[in-house]
């Protein structure tokens, strides 16, 4: 898909929904990965959401999204991560 057939119009706010296990670390290194993909993610911006057990983290982290590959490139370097479990 070219950018042209994109139904996102750039630069855009773009909410990414990332969960993953209550690990000690989740938080900043889902913001670190953020901010390689998004250097001007504001970090005090995470909303963050505890599972009912408290065994799972539900961020939402809304960058300013530039271009479909840098989306790709965010989602790939998230998914690839062995804390996350799901990036929607």
């Amino acid at each position: 898909m070219t950018e042209q057939a994109s139904l996102i119009e750039y630069p855009c706010d773009f909410p990414i929904k990332i969960m993953g296990k209550a690990e000690q670390d989740f938080v900043q290194t889902v913001v670190a990965i953020v901010k390689v993909h998004a250097p001007d993610f504001d970090a005090e911006t995470v909303s963050i959401r505890t599972s009912k057990n408290g065994t799972y983290l539900g961020l939402t982290c809304t960058i300013r999204a530039t271009s479909r590959m840098q989306l790709d490139a965010l989602y790939r370097a998230l998914s690839d991560h062995p804390l996350i479990a799901v990036v929607l």
